[in-house]
């Protein structure tokens, strides 16, 4: 379940990104394709919103843009945001606001002036020589290579780093270690369409660079520092490793403390959910329970299947949600698209949710109640069929069985696909029903 629920923690967080468009403004532009480009005499009124392999901005936005895309360039103006994220994002004219940029090959061309803050996430940026950032500069990166003007402070944290420009507030620059820096981005990241600088490891201060304010780094090593560079307060920090961050290693009598525990709150959360079901449902359990007795491997082939099934319908209604919003968007019908991005999270929410309880829960109980029984039924037959022991029995099994060491997660696994497939069968034989008649 822990890579499932990675998954589903990325998912949703996309989900929630998708969000930006339902924008609350009467009407925006919305646009997708292959390759989208706005020409040099064009202009757009409103928002807009593109979705593309390759976008090339060479006219005016006269709002916010947000482009989603492998290859991202901006030759003209954006009187508003610019969010964008791709492979590759370039600047090389005009954002009169703040803009979030994130990427493999990130670039600020020597033409390029950005009239609010920048934040930047990525493999590697480049603001080069002749760029100007009239605000400040967050960035998270691999590496980065600052050689133009930012008039605000600049917070980075980096792999290395490399100052060449003018910056007319502090500088706060946590880098990594020079001896242990990896290889440049460019050896891995080679398809990108904008080129990858060289920057040289650890933290750099070359000649001519200017820091009107302070200047605060982390390293391991002290750097060397042009004189007039800076004209605040220098100060060094040495990395400094979290010692909560590291706990110390359980002794064996606290591991096997905490496997008890743990096993403990397995076995009686199995027990309590077994019986509010069991009470609630009590034939849609049974039914559960005849189908992984008669048809086992049926249901552990259906249960991959169901699997495979969730994820698919995750992305099927995350597509038809983004198209959707876009297609009622470029009809400027903004109240519907909003309506139909706020459906379509609700929709994944609710899919997540009921999924992860079932193959958490339901699965278990299903089969924990159907282990208790045959069990019962060979040892005491007369209490085969009581409405509490099979589940106890049953679930001080699977918990056990699923808290073993090293092979625990397989019989968790078959559990799980044990439990969806007869959720599956059963469901198949509830909608063939009415087709029989």
């Amino acid at each position: 379940m822990k890579t499932i629920t990675k998954f589903l923690s990325i998912f949703s967080v996309i989900a929630l990104l998708a969000l930006t468009f339902a924008t609350p403004a009467l009407a925006f532009d919305g646009r997708s394709g292959e390759t989208i480009v706005i020409g040099a005499d064009e202009v757009i009124e409103d928002d807009l919103y593109v979705s593309a392999a390759d976008f090339t901005l060479e006219g005016t936005v006269k709002g916010d843009l947000i482009v989603v895309g492998a290859n991202i360039t901006i030759n003209g103006t954006v009187d508003g945001d610019l969010i964008a994220a791709g492979q590759s994002v370039t600047i090389n004219g005009t954002v009169t606001d703040d803009a979030r940029i994130a990427g493999a090959a990130l670039q600020i061309g020597k033409d390029a002036v950005v009239g609010g803050d920048v934040v930047a996430a990525g493999a590697s940026l480049e603001a080069q020589s002749g760029s100007s950032i009239e605000g400040e500069l967050a960035l998270a990166s691999g590496q980065g290579l600052l050689e133009g003007k930012i008039a605000g402070d600049v917070l980075v944290g980096a792999g290395s780093l490399e100052l060449s420009g003018e910056f007319g507030g502090d500088v706060n620059a946590q880098v990594g270690d020079p001896e242990a820096s990896g290889p440049p981005p460019s050896m891995y990241m080679s398809q990108s369409g904008v080129r990858f600088p060289t920057v040289k490891p650890g933290f750099t201060i070359n000649d001519g660079a200017k820091i009107k304010g302070n200047l605060e780094y982390t390293q391991t090593k002290k750097i060397e520092i042009p004189e007039g560079s800076v004209a605040g307060k220098v100060s060094q920090s040495q990395p400094v490793m979290d010692p909560t961050q590291t706990p110390a290693k359980p002794t064996a009598a606290q591991a096997a403390m905490k496997w008890s525990l743990d096993l403990v709150r397995s076995i009686v959360t199995l027990i309590i959910f077994g019986l509010l079901l069991g009470w609630l449902v009590p034939s849609f359990i049974k039914s559960l329970m005849d189908k992984v007795q008669s048809q086992p491997a049926a249901t552990l082939g259906w249960g991959l299947f169901s699997y495979a099934a969730f994820f698919f319908a995750l992305l099927l209604i995350f597509i038809a949600m983004i198209l959707g919003g876009m297609f009622f968007g470029a009809l400027t019908l903004g109240g519907v698209s909003g309506t139909i991005i706020w459906v379509g999270i609700l929709s994944i929410f609710a899919l997540i949710v009921s999924f992860v309880l079932v193959a958490s829960f339901l699965t278990k109980v299903t089969v924990a109640w159907l282990g208790g029984k045959l069990i019962l039924g060979r040892i005491n037959p007369g209490m085969a069929d009581h409405k509490v022991w099979p589940l106890v029995i049953g679930a001080i099994i699977v918990a056990l069985l699923a808290a073993l060491p090293f092979i625990g997660w397989l019989f968790a696994l078959l559990i799980e696909l044990a439990g969806l497939g007869a959720l599956w069968l059963w469901g198949r034989d509830l909608t063939q029903k009415p087709q029989a008649a």
